[in-house]
């Protein structure tokens, strides 16, 4: 069966009315929300076309690692391409978009520099880590982000490219186990 946009929009529709009458309280509703975003991520990999003008930023940005990470500045990843994710523990659609997330660093983790941050503690991440099996170097910020990857939106992802500027900005879960988001890096990392 081939899903098409009113399809998806059927089944969001449908999963947000679940949630709405759900009277079960914040766990489940959070599970709901989840699941349905995980479907979400399922149909619907990031809008990954080639972006007219990369947006150049200062990359003086330090963040401290705290899981399966040293500390590093941005500085120091110039001449790699970075995949740079914002998300929480406690977060239903970052939870939803983890999967894809760690299948693609299972791939790329020796050709793309993946960095991702949380507010969460040490304990909090390695605790999600090792319920779900993940492996994913996190880290918490240090200094200010600058503005050209700053966000308040969970998840939020950026991908710059190897001269520091930024190829693809996304807000809100994505399968990032695509085609698209693959072809991506490997244009990006063969430029």
């Amino acid at each position: 069966m081939k899903f098409n946009k009113s399809m998806l929009s059927n089944i969001l529709f449908f999963g947000f009315l679940i949630f709405l009458f759900t009277p079960y309280g914040l766990s489940t509703r959070a599970k709901l929300t989840q699941g349905v975003t995980y479907v979400k991520t399922l149909l619907m990999p990031p809008k990954t076309e080639a972006v007219n003008e990369r947006v150049e930023f200062n990359t003086d940005f330090s963040l401290k690692g705290i899981t399966n990470a040293t500390n590093v500045n941005l500085n120091d990843l110039k001449g790699e391409v970075v995949f740079i994710n914002y998300w929480a523990t406690w977060c239903p659609p970052c939870r939803a978009e983890m999967p894809s997330l760690q299948s693609l660093y299972d791939d790329y983790k020796d050709k793309v520099a993946f960095v991702f941050i949380t507010s969460d503690d040490k304990d909090k991440v390695d605790n999600f880590y090792t319920k779900y099996d993940y492996e994913l170097p996190t880290y918490n910020i240090l200094s200010n982000p600058p503005k050209e990857i700053d966000t308040q939106s969970l998840p939020a992802t950026f991908v710059i490219d190897k001269n520091g500027k930024v190829a693809l900005s996304e807000f809100g879960p994505a399968n990032w186990n695509s085609n698209m988001v693959r072809g991506l890096l490997d244009n990006l990392i063969s430029e």
